[in-house]
């Protein structure tokens, strides 16, 4: 059970509270997440990636039905709550297993790729980054230093007297999840000085598709991107969710339009793109798509993916695995991708097929985030494969 981070103290602090003192707890808990002993301090030149995206921290617990009917909660469903009903549950949750985490889709992919960059195998470590909104709370304390000790640097301020967004998920024995949203500051992202920088700074950005729920922030989705093509970047976009593309259509599309260069989704969120029907290919997705974007990622399960390119779309095989967890599978895949582009591997096939076989890592193991070990046996063997295919050429 994690102890360091304390959820009655938690869930008793008020909106007013500050982080004094409090980083330091939040970096003594225990999530059972496998990170790096080094932490990046320097401001690079230049950001390869920058991600713009929602900031919460992930609570996962394992409680029983007694613990859902105490609280009145419905099993299984998905809830957004307030700052008292997101205490009195954490509160609840004291004494019980739990893991803490910095969650979210974004820092998934983000964590991915800083470990797949993260040693030198003939090329300089990329410097991966997200921005988004925290407050100055413990948990923005905790989200900020979880991210630096994988490599990521998490650029933006933190909002005086905010508080930073959690997502509870409580996990039966039955394997049925409920979950709990609380949106705290992740819901208000503005464009600000620091992200003005970070942005005119970065090869790649990144906009996570969940932020198009919020009114203000696609200002700030637009003004990012507009910035980041002035300054020659490429500009992508995670698709996050049908619901949320269903609601938030023309937004999605005034964005996808104007500025992306690179879409990242599931076959059911492409299809909510083109806006087809259930019983309709991925393939005609990826093809549609493309007629407006660049490139076009769209993965498909076990089916594996597809790549649109020019009104074509190539099919990627999935990459052989035994599945344990699918949850964050399609993160993985978009940080395969994006590493890919930053290595410059010369074809689309490959980098589909590095990508899937970074999924399918993931796809293989408990949990969403890829593993040091395993991505640095990635990073080597795509090293490896390069160097040969350079040798081939030159003889």
């Amino acid at each position: 059970m994690t102890r360091g981070l304390s959820l009655r103290k938690l869930g008793a602090r008020n909106r007013n509270s500050s982080s004094n003192g409090g980083e330091s707890e939040a970096r003594a808990t225990a999530d059972e997440e496998e990170e790096e002993d080094v932490e990046r301090e320097s401001v690079p030149d230049r950001w390869d990636v920058v991600g713009l995206g929602q900031a919460m921290v992930d609570f996962s617990g394992t409680v029983d039905d007694e613990f859902l009917a105490r609280l009145g909660l419905e099993k299984g469903t998905r809830k957004v709550v307030n700052h008292e009903e997101r205490g009195r549950v954490l509160q609840a949750m004291d004494g019980c297993s739990y893991k803490a985490a910095a969650g979210g889709s974004l820092s998934n992919t983000l964590v991915a790729l800083a470990r797949l960059g993260r040693e030198d195998h003939g090329s300089a470590p990329l410097n991966v980054a997200m921005t988004g909104s925290i407050g100055s709370d413990l948990l923005g304390g905790f989200y900020r230093s979880k991210l630096r000790r994988a490599n990521v640097s998490f650029l933006s301020e933190a909002i005086e007297n905010g508080t930073t967004g959690t997502v509870i998920v409580l996990t039966t024995p039955d394997a049925q999840r409920t979950m709990l949203s609380y949106q705290g500051t992740s819901s208000v992202v503005n464009y600000n000085s620091l992200l003005a920088s970070a942005v005119a700074k970065s090869k790649i950005l990144i906009v996570e598709g969940y932020l198009f729920e919020f009114h203000d922030t696609i200002k700030t989705i637009a003004k990012a991107c507009q910035d980041a093509r002035k300054n020659g970047a490429l500009v992508a976009v995670t698709a996050s969710d049908v619901s949320c593309i269903k609601r938030h259509y023309d937004n999605f599309w005034e964005i996808i339009k104007s500025y992306a260069d690179i879409i990242f989704g599931s076959s059911s969120e492409a299809r909510a793109f083109c806006d087809h029907s259930s019983d309709e290919s991925p393939v005609s997705a990826a093809r549609y798509l493309s007629h407006y974007v660049p490139l076009i990622f769209i993965t498909d399960g076990p089916k594996g993916s597809y790549i649109g390119v020019k009104g074509e779309a190539t099919h990627i095989p999935p990459s052989p695995c035994v599945p344990i967890d699918t949850c964050g599978a399609g993160d993985a895949y978009a940080s395969g991708i994006l590493y890919g582009i930053l290595r410059g591997l010369p074809d689309l096939k490959g980098m589909g097929d590095l990508a899937a076989r970074v999924a399918a890592v993931v796809v293989g193991q408990q949990g969403t985030r890829l593993k040091v070990p395993d991505a640095s046996d990635i990073a080597q063997s795509l090293a490896f494969q390069m160097e040969k295919s350079a040798v081939e050429v030159l003889t």
